[in-house]
């Protein structure tokens, strides 16, 4: 479980978001939703404990923080890095294998398995460079595959990829998910959200709406109305 008292996002010291109280249970699965610079990627950076809260306290369920994948968004990541798509799936191992370790019998299973369930093993040798976005979208969620956490965060992993590439990255989520992964992922398609997401956050200005993603994102949220401070997400 992952409880945030009164966290406030921010760079440098300097706060961006309201104070966000509530909790994120094992297992569960999150959409965050909101304006553009509302905080959402923020929020997973620093989850994954790549920038510290402003203030405030965040804690994990156990004494350390649960192997996390973190998935950002495309154009944070180097398209023209020289190795082929086996090698970057492969990466998913390190956490087990170590980053100079040998990648054994099983791991190369779990590499194939992992390439075979979104569709790349003819791609396998390829550069990534050479690859589509779509098809270099697939192989993230491969390596995140492999990877094998049981906390996955990812940062608008549909935007600028095509529908059949969206749906099958979407059942791959929900397959993570029915295996008791927990999942918190930035998105901008509310249909998508209700359909799939059974909890939803959302950073509006100065507002955080937390709750069951109908309630949420199908509600006419007045400037008079309060969603409760403290949400248990189940």
């Amino acid at each position: 479980m992952i409880t945030l008292e009164n966290v406030v996002l921010g760079y440098q010291g300097r706060g961006i978001s309201p104070p966000i109280s509530g909790s994120i249970q094992t297992g569960s699965m999150t959409a965050l939703a909101g304006s553009n610079g509302s905080g959402k990627s923020t929020l997973l950076k620093t989850i994954a404990g790549l920038l510290p809260v402003v203030s405030g306290g965040l804690t994990f369920g156990t004494a350390i923080a649960p192997r996390i994948a973190y998935l950002p968004q495309q154009t944070e990541i180097d398209h023209q890095f020289p190795v082929n798509v086996v090698d970057v799936v492969a990466m998913g191992c390190w956490p087990a294998t170590g980053l100079f370790g040998r990648i054994g019998r099983d791991d190369k299973v779990l590499i194939g398995q992992a390439l075979e369930r979104v569709g790349l093993t003819a791609l396998s040798a390829r550069p990534i460079e050479t690859l589509s976005g779509g098809q270099f979208q697939r192989m993230l969620f491969a390596r995140l595959l492999a990877q094998n956490a049981p906390l996955i965060l990812l940062d608008e992993p549909f935007t600028g990829i095509d529908s059949p590439t969206c749906r099958l990255l979407m059942d791959v989520i929900d397959q993570l998910h029915a295996a008791g992964k927990t999942l918190l992922v930035v998105l901008h398609d509310n249909d998508l959200v209700v359909r799939h997401f059974p909890q939803t956050l959302l950073l509006s200005g100065e507002r955080i709406y937390w709750g069951a993603s109908g309630d949420v994102l199908n509600s006419n949220w007045s400037d008079t109305r309060q969603f409760p401070p403290l949400v248990q997400v189940m």
